[in-house]
């Protein structure tokens, strides 16, 4: 059975609800796997001041016992401590939609009498519950010592230079990030990514930037080459952009890839203790849409939040006359913050697909077909290494 995640509540509403089903049982879980990656979600330099109300905790209420998963579906609720602010007052209608945001196309769609349905549902805090889930996922994965990191890349114009590197380079990386504010894998350049937050400020306005996140331990074969929508790439590029703000992502090097020429840009395969190897991992760890085995790199690009102090022209949708949009309270640089989203994000892809591979039901069932799994040693292959025809019935002649 295929992972399922549903999730449910409005950004300033009582909760938020998330359902995951199709975890095997056996899975060792706490509240602490959860509750250190909602943690790393809230905090940020840049962050809005919402983030000082909140304490986010995630409550599993359903599919676990005694600390393991159950087979069953998964249940856990984010309270959201702002919701006491908003409870039993009247709110003042929206008419003026904010540029760049689901205000005005989400009320198109589902003709809302006021803006604040499309915004209280398309906002970010629904992130807040994709975390718990991600965090379910990686318990999974861990279980196989599959593990997933990430760390900015660059704040608007402040770029960190980063090259592809060894799994244990990139657990260094993983390790100073979660210790930055900034998700800052490099400390010399940590200070750069301040100051580019702090014009930002000052200039009352948003900052977007680039995340990198990791998957190490992966075997290979993982996805599909034979079904367009099982491909592992565009399974990844799909949870990636469902996050509010993302607008890129690419697989390695991609776009920097397309400036150059073939021979550039392959990974020569050799031998190493009698397993096939790569030089380079230029394909950032997917191939024809199935693992290599080698570190999954996905880079997600994130435009600048919408909500912006300095007032956007808009249209009053009630009066038909032009307006300023009117300021939510919002961060000045989300990047730092949906690190572990898009950690999340790719842990509910990958355990999708292990899962796909392994099937079974608990993760007794399953260990055994995982360490069965070809790892790309020479003789795995039934090669016959002779002749041979497609054997299709010749179509009747007219």
């Amino acid at each position: 059975m295929p992972l399922r995640f549903l999730d449910a509540g409005e950004s300033h509403g009582p909760e938020l609800t998330a359902v995951l089903e199709g975890l095997p049982a056996g899975i060792d879980v706490s509240p602490e796997d959860l509750d250190r990656d909602l943690a790393r979600r809230q905090r940020a330099y840049g962050a809005g001041p919402r983030m000082k109300l909140e304490r986010d905790h995630g409550r599993i209420t359903a599919g676990v016992l005694e600390g393991r998963t159950t087979g069953g579906p998964v249940a856990v609720i984010v309270k959201n401590l702002d919701h006491a602010r908003w409870a039993g007052r009247d709110l003042a209608p929206m008419t003026v939609p904010r540029p760049g945001h689901a205000d005005l196309t989400g009320s198109l769609k589902y003709r809302h009498p006021d803006l604040r349905y499309a915004l209280e549902r398309a906002s970010a805090r629904e992130t807040a519950a994709r975390v718990c889930v991600g965090a379910l996922c990686r318990a999974y994965l861990r279980a196989f010592s599959i593990e997933i990191g990430g760390y900015t890349v660059s704040l608007g114009e402040a770029e960190i230079p980063l090259e592809p590197c060894s799994p244990e380079d990139y657990r260094g990386r993983f390790a100073r990030a979660m210790a930055s504010e900034l998700a800052c894998p490099e400390p010399l350049y940590e200070d750069k990514l301040r100051d580019e937050v702090s014009q930002c400020v000052r200039a009352r306005d948003t900052l977007g930037g680039v995340c990198e996140v990791v998957a190490l331990g992966l075997p290979p074969g993982l996805g599909s080459h034979v079904h367009w929508d099982r491909r592992l790439d565009g399974r990844v590029a799909q949870a990636v952009l469902s996050i509010q703000a993302m607008k890129g992502v690419e697989v390695g090097p991609a776009f920097a890839n397309a400036r150059l020429r073939g021979t550039q840009v392959q990974d020569p395969l050799y031998l190493r203790d009698g397993r096939v190897a790569r030089t380079s991992n230029r394909a950032g760890g997917l191939e024809g849409g199935v693992t290599t085995g080698e570190p999954l790199v996905v880079r997600c690009a994130m435009k600048p939040l919408s909500s912006t102090l300095t007032p956007l022209p808009s249209v009053d949708l009630l009066s038909g006359e032009s307006a300023p949009t009117v300021y939510e309270r919002s961060d000045f640089s989300a990047l730092p913050r949906a690190v572990p989203v898009c950690e999340a994000a790719l842990a509910l892809v990958l355990a999708d697909a292990l899962l796909e591979k392994l099937g079974g039901d608990s993760i007794a069932e399953q260990r055994p077909r995982f360490e069965a799994l070809l790892r790309g040693s020479l003789g795995e292959l039934p090669l016959r290494g002779t002749p041979w025809r497609f054997g299709y019935e010749p179509e009747e002649p007219r």
